[in-house]
């Protein structure tokens, strides 16, 4: 009898001798919780299909863009009427207005847009343009937060108050982060001594409101308060990075979910990507019309791409953003992540496991601790060994989480009832095991 191949395995083995860990982004390796990644032959829905034609239960959606599960009809035919008509032209289309127009409908903060092609150089244009825009170098980001794999942000804390980033990647010379400025999220007392030491010389201030590469942490209303009254007594931006939750969280992004609890409250600049694409690669970043019209061709500061604004990335993208703002679709998809999320707490309480989780619209992320972390050194106490217990419990029973303990999780419109209860059940049999 022939004996059954890990066609994962294989193809594994395949990638590893010509492509570095023999995957294209890190962390879809397994390095954090060991084993054979799944190299996935097709989607469709909440599911994908694994190479040995395993169904799994997807709540990774290619981290986070396909809000509406896989292979949506509608966004279907507007891809495949784009590819009819081109692949790229290098010349402006309409789609990039229309979407732009979509965009700036539903971020109020948001007035002119540049698109992109990803959310790294998305992130690395908003400080280039607030650099620019203010006269000033220095900028401000916090320890977990993650934006993209531009130079100047692959920084860490060191161990001082305020400190200024040291290199976290090789090839990242010290001179280029020197002003970078790192501090603890959530820690309003270090962000006030930041300003109060180098109020004058800072650019802006980037943060991810919910960060999602620490899985799961909000920061609290009155940090979030706090960093908007500093920017503006200072006359430093404050940008947001909301590519992942950018119409993710709710159909205004993260920005409106702290606008309904802090009066007036918008950022200076939006860093946009994953559901504004649908899946292709496409980002953006905004802002008002007065600070966009800094960039060229109109201002000093330069930017470009070749194939930013592709005509399929917009199509899709586009048809994306249009489903999506259905009145019904966010109240009905923060009620399906909510369910699972309680689900969860419900499953892990009864067989007395540490856990805590949060969720908002779309995203969701747990910890195998007994409270919500409130920053980096919180998160980094989870228990990483039973989390991969937890990881490998979950795939043998068809349920796909992240892989990896500090990334967050995402439901679809396509997940049903049916879906959610079999996660249940799956995690209240790994629950028990752990």
């Amino acid at each position: 009898m022939t004996p059954n191949i890990d066609k994962n395995q294989q193809l594994f083995d395949r990638a590893r001798a010509l492509i570095p860990g023999g995957v294209n982004s890190p962390v879809r390796a397994f390095r954090a919780v060991g084993g054979t990644p799944r190299f996935v032959q097709r989607a469709q829905g909440a599911y994908f299909w694994d190479a040995n034609g395993q169904k799994f239960i997807d709540y990774i959606g290619s981290w986070g863009p396909m809000i509406l599960g896989h292979g949506h009809p509608r966004v279907l035919e507007a891809v495949q009427q784009a590819v009819l008509e081109g692949f790229s032209y290098g010349a402006p289309t309409e789609r990039e207005i229309e979407l732009a127009e979509e965009i700036a409908r539903h971020v109020p903060s948001v007035e002119m847009v540049r698109l992109v092609s990803s959310g790294t150089e998305a992130a690395m244009s908003a400080i280039r343009l607030a650099r620019g825009a203010t006269g000033r170098s220095r900028i401000i980001k916090f320890e977990g937060c993650y934006h993209g794999h531009a130079d100047a942000l692959l920084v860490k804390a060191g161990s001082g108050l305020a400190t200024f980033g040291h290199p976290t990647s090789a090839g990242v010379p010290p001179e280029v982060v020197q002003h970078t400025m790192v501090l603890e999220y959530n820690n309003i007392q270090q962000l006030e001594e930041a300003f109060a030491t180098h109020g004058k010389e800072l650019a802006c201030v980037i943060i991810e409101a919910i960060a999602g590469n620490m899985n799961f942490v909000r920061a609290s209303v009155p940090f979030m308060k706090r960093c908007r009254e500093l920017c503006t007594q200072h006359g430093a931006l404050l940008v947001f990075d909301e590519v992942m939750t950018g119409f993710r969280v709710a159909l205004g992004g993260a920005q409106s979910v702290y606008a309904r609890q802090i009066p007036g409250f918008a950022p200076d600049m939006t860093v946009m990507g994953k559901v504004i694409g649908g899946g292709m690669p496409l980002a953006a970043f905004g802002g008002p019309r007065a600070l966009m019209e800094r960039l060229a061709p109109l201002g000093p500061v330069y930017q470009a791409g070749t194939l930013s604004g592709n005509p399929v990335a917009t199509a899709c993208g586009l048809a994306t953003l249009k489903e999506i703002a259905r009145p019904e679709f966010f109240p009905a998809l923060a009620k399906k992540t909510q369910s699972l999320v309680e689900g969860l707490k419900s499953a892990a309480s009864e067989a007395g496991l540490p856990f805590a989780a949060d969720c908002e619209g779309g995203m969701f992320g747990f910890f195998l601790l007994p409270q919500l972390p409130q920053n980096y050194p919180a998160v980094m106490k989870s228990d990483a060994p039973k989390f991969g217990k937890l990881f490998h419990g979950l795939l043998d029973r068809g349920v796909y989480i992240a892989p990896a303990l500090y990334e967050a999780g995402f439901v679809s419109w396509a997940h049903t009832d049916a879906d959610i209860a079999q996660t249940l059940q799956a995690a209240r049999e790994v629950f028990k095991a752990l």
